[in-house]
């Protein structure tokens, strides 16, 4: 799954694809039929990315990307206005060893809402980018090395080929 990019912003329904990058913030449009654009200043708007959000867990913190992959193969999915003990049954399901008193039922809902969002999306079924190098990285560590390659470098100059410096004049 392929969330860069993608970010919730403090505030505002919704997420947001980043498009663009200017000098105080990002220019945002919404991931909905509007397509609806945001100017969102660094200094003064929340932005979190999706590919860096964790959930509190019990040992280690869960990423969200890890919860929104395993909610793909959970055949039906409450919407987000559930109740609270419906979607505490799902993340006990999706994302076992969060930690129930930390993870809200309000956190759980806006998580669920982000997954009916990003469900239809293209980019929800690519391969993260990361992925994809680390692969080529693992097939690259596979071949065998190749000996050295000798590079072709400009011979240098001797001191009897170089043209003499002009004399310097002398100061006053």
């Amino acid at each position: 799954m392929n969330l860069r990019g993608i970010v919730a912003v403090a505030g505002k329904p919704g997420l947001w694809k980043a498009i663009a990058q200017n000098k105080n913030g990002f220019i945002l449009e919404s991931i909905d039929e509007h397509k609806t654009k945001l100017v969102a200043n660094l200094n003064t708007a929340k932005i979190a990315a999706l590919d860096e959000i964790t959930i509190f867990g019990y040992d280690d913190d869960i990423k969200l990307t890890d919860v929104l992959e395993r909610m793909k193969a959970v055949k039906s999915i409450p919407e987000a206005k559930a109740d609270g003990r419906t979607l505490r049954e799902l993340f006990l399901e999706v994302a076992p060893d969060h930690d129930t008193e930390k993870v809200y039922a309000s956190d759980m809902k806006k998580i669920v809402g982000w997954f009916h969002i990003l469900k239809d999306l293209p980019e929800f079924e690519e391969a993260t980018p990361a992925a994809e190098t680390q692969e080529e990285e693992e097939e690259q560590a596979k071949e065998p090395i190749a000996e050295e390659v000798k590079e072709s470098r400009p011979a240098k100059k001797s001191k009897a080929t170089e043209e003499p410096a002009a004399p310097k004049a002398k100061k006053k």
